[in-house]
């Protein structure tokens, strides 16, 4: 019904910066928050960051001044612009979409950040 398709996850030194787009197709109006999460080697997935419908966002502290999260409702398309990316930064970043009663994941994107 939803597919999440996410782009832009690659290598970056520390201190670099990465823009992550994530573009949704299918149902379309059943969407209503859609947001990055992200899962290290041997670490549970956790929140990056969302944003509502109205463009109303929420980050995680450890993003916070460091990330931002924006939405094309016209495009369908959700981007996470991260800045001053760290090592610890590294991980698979997955895009999702909350559907009201379930929520929709896209097949991740790897981001390595290394010197």
């Amino acid at each position: 019904q939803v597919q999440l398709v996410e782009s832009g996850g690659g290598f970056m030194q520390p201190g670099g910066s990465l823009r992550l787009s994530c573009a949704a197709s299918g149902s379309i109006f059943r969407i209503y928050t859609m947001g990055w999460y992200r899962q290290a080697p041997g670490r549970q997935r956790e929140l990056v960051a969302d944003i509502a419908r109205d463009g109303v966002t929420n980050y995680a502290d450890f993003v916070k001044g460091r990330f931002i999260i924006s939405r094309d409702n016209d495009k369908n398309t959700v981007y996470l612009q991260m800045n001053s990316l760290q090592p610890e930064d590294t991980a698979v970043y997955y895009c999702n979409a909350g559907l009201g009663l379930r929520a929709v994941w896209g097949q991740g994107t790897l981001v390595t950040v290394s010197s």
